[in-house]
């Protein structure tokens, strides 16, 4: 049964205001959470919609999502909740999709396409006799005109002088001529804020609206995860007509699966060779070294062993894609050649866990930062891609399963970093396991307002590392002229200016959040900053 456009409509309009009224001039908290119940109850009621299981577990994703930002206020946990938005809207519009990357996909075309959906939508409505499809050929007449004299305008502006010159007059005086005109009618009510309500509007029309046609499901239901074996290459494609264009015979004689099988087995010994002499670098210099290094030197080695990972893994997964893509999967003589490439992939995973190691190391010595973190995280995901290419060879897997397998662990894995304080963590952890001499006050006094009361009551602490900070007096002039020796009477006294310097800063920091949080209205409520309001209170 076709379900009538009344209700869509309706819901589109409400979530348009509702829109307005959650956001408008408020930060992304509790609000998310409000906005998230609107979007799950709209399409559950839509008639058009299957009831899945599917639907139901993403919806309850998103869901979760939006509690964690109440709960766990944070760029992470936002940009969390936009993920799963897309994953949930793509996944109901259209339940055949089964990647988490796809999902995001279709969803993204519904959002561009979400003005010209509406406004078919409105075209199509009738009221009785009333009908505003009349309307629907002359707006098509002058839409398209006037975005190519836009576009020309624009171009002949930058390319005269004059003509800019003249265009900005215009300009002006259609614009105060509006805007007068829209304040003798409109007195009280902004131009910002009726912007703000066509964004709402597009924005709930783009999740409530779903595209006629996917074309992106039904080029996802093409895509297999086993292998099959290809008894004849079709010869009728546009990639082979345009290859035999250039190429000519040469593409017509097809590569034996035993000459490719030879080439796959030396492109795997070699690279096996090369990883192996790094890899034994590693065991000598990294693993089996008793001797202390510097901080600088875990530093180096763990950029450039990061860089080295990333080439590497990259490498891994195009080289074993290219030979392990077609029939070479199914010849017999072929064990070799899957043995090397499992070498490689063991041979990666151990270069997976040396970068590891010098991550540990660097954070043993100068104490953790995001990017430390986010190391440790991309090693994890490193292992995940290493074992789904493991399955591919082993399975005869296609390269639509890496990227289903690939999305679902990235998807979880983002939803388990939410639930971390991270900011918390990292002040707690640096001032517990780090000497004086190593905390990075610079860092520590960087992060968010949820480590305010721990720095407030560790501020002896503080001050005992502040001579390596942005906070000590003439800093600059004495990283300069290291061979200057100071007085301790001068030192005492750059000591009290540094403590005075760091409490200023932070009572300032502490004002600040009151504050903000004092005009904040309870749309804007989150978990973190409750408490962190309670401990000043």
């Amino acid at each position: 049964m076709e379900q009538k456009l009344d209700f869509k409509l309706l819901a589109i309009i409400v979530g348009g205001l509702l829109f307005t009224f959650l956001f408008w001039m408020e930060r992304l908290a509790l609000n998310l959470l409000l906005y998230s119940v609107f979007i799950c109850i709209a399409l559950l009621f839509d008639k058009g919609i299957l009831k899945s299981r599917k639907l139901f577990t993403s919806g309850a994703l998103h869901l979760l999502a939006g509690a964690l930002v109440v709960y766990n206020q944070s760029v992470l946990t936002v940009f969390t909740w936009y993920i799963s938005l897309a994953v949930f809207v793509g996944f109901a519009h259209a339940q055949l999709i089964r990647s988490v990357f796809t999902a995001i996909i279709s969803f993204l075309m519904q959002l561009f396409t979400s003005p010209f959906n509406l406004i078919q939508r409105l075209i199509n409505i009738r009221i009785g006799n009333f009908s505003l499809k009349p309307l629907g050929k002359p707006i098509k007449y002058v839409v398209l005109p006037i975005l190519v004299l836009l576009l020309f305008t624009a171009l002949y502006s930058n390319a005269n002088e004059v003509f800019a010159q003249y265009l900005s007059r215009l300009t002006d005086g259609l614009s105060a001529f509006f805007t007068h005109i829209y304040n003798f009618f409109f007195a009280d009510l902004s131009i910002e804020r009726v912007v703000h309500v066509i964004i709402g509007l597009l924005f709930t029309a783009a999740i409530l609206l779903g595209l006629k046609g996917n074309g992106v499901e039904a080029l996802e239901l093409k895509c297999k995860e086993q292998l099959i074996r290809n008894r004849k290459r079709n010869k009728n494609t546009f990639v082979y007509e345009f290859a035999d264009l250039f190429l000519g015979s040469f593409i017509k004689r097809k590569m034996a699966l035993k000459t490719e099988n030879i080439i796959g087995i030396l492109c795997f010994a070699m690279l096996n060779l090369l990883l192996l002499f790094l890899n034994l670098i590693d065991l000598s210099t990294l693993w089996l070294n008793t001797q202390s290094a510097s901080a600088a030197h875990y530093a180096t080695e763990l950029h450039d062993g990061t860089n080295i990972l990333i080439f590497s893994i990259v490498l891994a997964m195009i080289v074993i894609l290219y030979f392990f893509n077609g029939n070479l999967n199914f010849y017999r003589k072929n064990k070799t050649l899957k043995l090397l490439a499992f070498i490689w992939i063991v041979q990666n995973t151990f270069l997976v866990l040396s970068v590891g190691l010098r991550d540990y190391n660097y954070v043993l010595m100068y104490g953790l930062t995001y990017k430390r973190i986010g190391v440790a995280i991309f090693l994890m995901l490193c292992t995940v891609g290493l074992i789904t290419v493991y399955l591919k060879v082993a399975q005869r897997k296609t390269f639509f399963f890496l990227c289903k397998a690939n999305g679902m662990v990235w998807y979880a894995l983002l939803f388990v970093c939410c639930f971390a304080n991270w900011d918390v963590f990292i002040v707690e952890y640096n001032l517990k396991n780090q000497k004086a001499s190593g905390i990075d006050v610079n860092h520590l006094t960087d992060l968010s307002d949820k480590t305010l009361p721990l720095l407030d009551q560790n501020r002896k602490l503080l001050y005992s590392a502040l001579e390596h900070s942005e906070f000590w007096p003439f800093a600059i002039d004495t990283a300069a002229n290291s061979t200057t020796q100071t007085t301790p009477t001068e030192k005492l006294t750059q000591q009290q200016e540094a403590e005075l310097a760091f409490n200023k800063r932070l009572d300032q920091r502490i004002a600040d959040f009151k504050e903000r949080y004092t005009n904040t209205t309870w749309l804007s409520w989150n978990y973190r900053d409750w408490q962190t309001h309670q401990y000043f209170q």
